[in-house]
């Protein structure tokens, strides 16, 4: 197996997790360099054939244009919203990302987590803490609630399966058809098409978004749709914060037309803490963690190894991106 040249792409001032685990995974089988952003961008793309890019987000057209003996573009995330595919294409790039099985554990724990802490009314329950208190207030039952799942991908799918160990009755919508497998394992009571969404939000208890952010799912959750929930659901969002009409969201639950959020992705990040919205008792947020984890890094950095490994026995890289065809 050939060696081959790698320039790795970390996220100005952003932590080192990805960085290291991607040195773990390729090991010494490869030249990897880390590019420094105090540095002239042209050197450092000389002789490079595949790019790690962390999340897609920090490869400028600067960077590309640069990046003339670069094969293999591979963004080291599941999501493309924030990707400039259309220039990576032009550029005669073949593009990559980590499909979203990658991620998809840890999503469906932080959308549980969420689930679990607005029906036990967690915040409330700190504040009784705090003052030395004990015995409130009343929490509900996850059991029996209806979950809505807008999307059955692979977080979702992991999703529909622990609220089935918690008895919880699991409604679902995708534009696609799904395997029998999944439907085996998963067992959705009921499954449906994009026309089926209104009927969804209407009969659940906690509304789960598990979409890709494009032009065609922005804004899927919009004020029409928030004004079908039940004035005692939940909206958990741990996929894309566009997908949600922000200020139309807020606005219901500051007037308490909803039953609370659970929110770890927002439309323009990082938002402003100070927002009356996220001091409610009953909205919970994080700051877009819900899909990272060390199990997240160190799978996505081995897969980014693995590609490496295959271009460099003559073989097409994993997982590979077609602009306006996988988003």
């Amino acid at each position: 197996m050939r060696r081959v040249k790698v320039l790795f792409l970390p996220q100005p001032g952003g932590r080192r997790d990805s960085q290291e685990n991607l040195v773990a995974a390729m090991g010494d089988r490869h030249d990897l360099s880390i590019f420094d952003h105090g540095r002239p961008v042209a050197p450092q793309f000389e002789g490079i054939e595949v790019v790690v890019d962390t999340g897609g987000s920090v490869g400028t057209r600067e960077m590309m244009d640069a990046a003339t003996d670069t094969r293999v573009w591979q963004v080291m995330g599941t999501g493309l919203d924030h990707v400039d595919l259309e220039y990576m294409a032009s550029r005669g790039f073949t593009i990559t990302h980590c499909p979203g099985a990658l991620s998809a554990v840890a999503m469906a724990e932080a959308a549980m987590a969420f689930m679990l802490m607005i029906s036990r009314r967690r915040n409330e329950a700190m504040e009784t803490f705090k003052r030395a208190r004990a015995g409130r207030p009343l929490g509900e039952n996850l059991e029996g609630k209806v979950l809505g799942l807008v999307g059955f991908g692979a977080s979702a799918q992991a999703l529909a399966v622990r609220a089935r160990a918690f008895d919880m009755r699991v409604f679902a919508v995708d534009v696609r058809e799904i395997e029998p497998e999944v439907l085996e394992r998963t067992k959705p009571e009921f499954l449906g098409a994009p026309e089926d969404l209104d009927y969804v939000i209407g009969e659940c208890d906690f509304l789960s978004l598990h979409l890709h952010l494009n032009e065609s799912t922005r804004h899927t959750i919009d004020a029409r749709r928030i004004g079908l929930m039940k004035p005692t659901a939940a909206l958990i969002n741990v996929a894309r914060g566009a997908l949600v009409d922000e200020e139309a969201l807020y606005r219901a639950l500051l007037e308490g037309r909803i039953g609370g959020g659970g929110l770890d992705v927002f439309a323009n990040e990082p938002p402003d803490p100070a927002l009356p919205v996220y001091k409610l008792p009953n909205v919970y947020v994080t700051p877009h963690v819900g899909g990272t984890t060390i199990n997240t890094v160190r799978g996505r950095a081995a897969l980014m190894a693995e590609n490496v490994d295959r271009i460099a026995r003559g073989l097409e890289p994993l997982h590979q991106v077609e602009p306006g065809v996988n988003l």
